[in-house]
């Protein structure tokens, strides 16, 4: 929640400095507006905030803002044109709407495959996909409905002069152009065995839980060598446990647990895995009785009396319950300590029989003393051992995993028919995330050029939206790498979030060079009028995003995305700027010379756009 009052009050900020007090106005009357929308919406449809949905919040919140400025933008520009504000404002509306919700539909298809994840990861996330559809509409709407109508009570015409210079920014990006048009619910839950204990502890900060962390490990090592203990933070998205997972299958439970000792010195030469342990491997003893049947029934003494006489003695019998606080407590009668510590006792336990007569337990039953292993793991109903371990700290799981990789495929390669090793722990519920989203990606590519064809109704326009997708990249690896952030399954969120930014930004992009064309400026011109109409707004957009999104940045959870949408964003609004209107006169700058004029316009015209626009 924070961290959401810190977006909004960042945005905010940004918007009055960047647009001033009236435009700014106008941005900031929005938001609280859409959010008063968004959060009616969320209730009715029983989404509940939390850490998923606050997060979604904040990334859809960076997000919203680019329409409103947008409708802010084109509103300034008409009144400086001369225009009066009824017609600024509608022009905003019949100008930008389309565009502004293909665009906003765009972005919603990059978020289907974080919604749709077939995964444990899916359910996490699926929040995400929600709020930001919700967002993304409700903010299209107030828009390109209440945006124009506050706008035009609170905007003012600029002051026109009568030589008007651009600015220092808009001259030289302009130059610029000229001269390239040449080219917690995540609990990792045990189960219930008297020989495993799980503790969940509260520190008071952060910093206070790092030093707590090291101050257990120690106590663990030094006063219970013999415990097999881990002291860690609680997961954020699905639980997996230890990082590191080797899991060593086969028919027999003996060669399974000689396999996987020596798997674990192969694990072992790794100087970056520590506290190597298995899931089940030590055998305990086990006390069987062997009754002579044949006794047994002479005397008429039956299995299940045999077993009442023994769990009395040994396990207890319950006879009543006590009440403390709110518990029920069970109340055991059972030998005492010293009656069923040993076999000469027991063996003298006294058995009922039907003719009342008290029988010693050692005239028909004598006792063994065997080992077996009290917990046995099985995958697909095949005895399965897990090796487990740790990563030193500051050290990716998915390093060690590839460092390890060679030598667990030379280890494999020795083992006998019907005995496999398989790679688990982070790496594989980390593909499997990766896995689940990357099915759901053909559809989102498919939505994603429906709506942008529908839109721009040209395979060239369209060819050139695509083109501009990769550039985000280059913002994206810089970012991860600068501030040292893994490229894992949350920053590929980021990454199919960003594709939607870059794809609505290059649309209403080239819509807005349609539009100039459709006025009657050669393409040359409505390239230049367009890109350095369109500069500031969409400078502004990735500013407040890239600040919108400072408050989760430094968070384990949102971290990766909000890195690699910040780098992303920033370098592809950049290069947006740069290269489409490039590609676009390399792409049309000749259908002027074919036709013989500079006026006319060879392209059809936008669904829904007037011819008069």
């Amino acid at each position: 929640m924070m961290s959401l009052w810190q977006a909004i009050i960042i945005i905010l900020v940004c918007s009055f400095v960047a647009l001033g007090m009236r435009p700014g106005a106008v941005v900031a009357l929005a938001i609280p507006f859409t959010l008063a929308i968004v959060f009616a919406v969320m209730d009715f449809a029983n989404i509940d905030l939390h850490r998923i949905s606050l997060g979604a919040l904040i990334i859809a919140l960076t997000l919203l803002v680019d329409d409103a400025m947008t409708t802010v933008d084109a509103m300034i520009r008409r009144l400086s044109a001369g225009d009066t504000k009824d017609q600024a404002a509608t022009f905003a509306y019949r100008t930008l709407a389309a565009p502004m919700l293909i665009g906003t539909l765009v972005t919603i298809a990059s978020f289907v495959p974080i919604g749709f994840a077939q995964s444990s990861a899916g359910e996490y996330t699926f929040s995400i996909f929600s709020v930001v559809g919700i967002s993304l509409i409700v903010s299209w709407l107030v828009a390109v409905i209440f945006a124009p109508l506050i706008g035009k009570a609170l905007l003012q015409a600029p002051k026109v002069e009568a030589n008007p210079k651009p600015g220092k920014l808009l001259a030289g990006y302009s130059a610029f152009l000229r001269g390239a048009i040449r080219f917690i619910l995540t609990l990792n839950v045990q189960l219930a065995n008297p020989f495993f204990a799980q503790f969940v502890v509260v520190a008071k900060d952060i910093d206070a839980r790092e030093r707590l962390q090291v101050k257990l490990e120690k106590v663990l090592a030094e006063e219970f060598p013999d415990v097999v203990a881990r002291v860690s933070p609680l997961e954020l998205g699905p639980p997996v446990g230890w990082p590191l997972q080797y899991r060593v299958s086969g028919p027999d439970q003996d060669r399974v647990r000689d396999i996987a000792l020596d798997l674990a010195v192969v694990v072992g030469s790794e100087p970056r895995a520590r506290h190597i342990n298995y899931d089940w491997m030590e055998p305990a003893r086990q006390i069987h009785i062997s009754v002579n049947q044949e006794q047994a029934r002479q005397l008429g003494i039956s299995s299940s009396a045999l077993s009442s006489a023994l769990n009395a003695a040994v396990t207890g019998t319950v006879v009543t319950q006590v009440r403390d606080d709110i518990y029920l407590v069970n109340v055991l009668a059972r030998a005492t300590d010293e009656q069923r510590a040993s076999f000469a006792t027991l063996s003298s336990l006294q058995v009922p029989t039907p003719s009342g007569r008290m029988v010693p337990l050692s005239q028909f039953s004598t006792f063994v003393e065997e080992q077996e292993f009290p917990l046995v793991w099985r995958r697909d109903r095949i005895p399965t051992l897990t090796v487990r371990a740790d990563v030193v700290s500051g050290v990716m799981p998915d390093t060690v995993v590839g460092a390890l990789a060679p030598k667990i495929d030379e280890f494999a390669a020795t083992l006998p028919a019907h005995y496999s090793v398989a790679t688990g722990g982070l790496y594989e519920e980390s593909k499997i995330s990766s896995d689940s989203v990357y099915a759901v990606v053909p559809l989102m590519l498919v939505l994603m050029l429906v709506i942008m064809m529908v839109m721009l109704v040209s395979f060239r326009r369209l060819a050139m939206v695509i083109c501009v997708l990769p550039l985000g990249l280059i913002g994206v690896v810089l970012s991860l790498l600068v501030f040292n952030q893994p490229l894992g399954f949350v920053a590929i969120l980021g990454i199919l979030a960003l594709i939607g930014m870059i794809a609505k930004n290059a649309v209403i992009l080239i819509v807005q060079i349609e539009t100039d064309r459709a006025e009657g400026k050669s393409v040359h011109e409505a390239v230049l009028a367009s890109a350095t109409s369109r500069m500031r707004p969409m400078f502004l957009t990735a500013l407040s995003t890239v600040l919108g999104l400072i408050p989760i940045a430094p968070t384990v959870f949102w971290g990766p995305m909000a890195f690699a949408i910040m780098g992303g964003l920033l370098v592809a609004t950049l290069l947006t700027l740069v290269f489409l209107p490039t590609v676009y006169v390399a792409v049309f700058g000749n259908d002027e010379t074919s036709s013989g004029t500079t006026g006319e316009r060879s392209e059809p015209t936008f669904p829904g756009q007037l011819n008069d626009a």
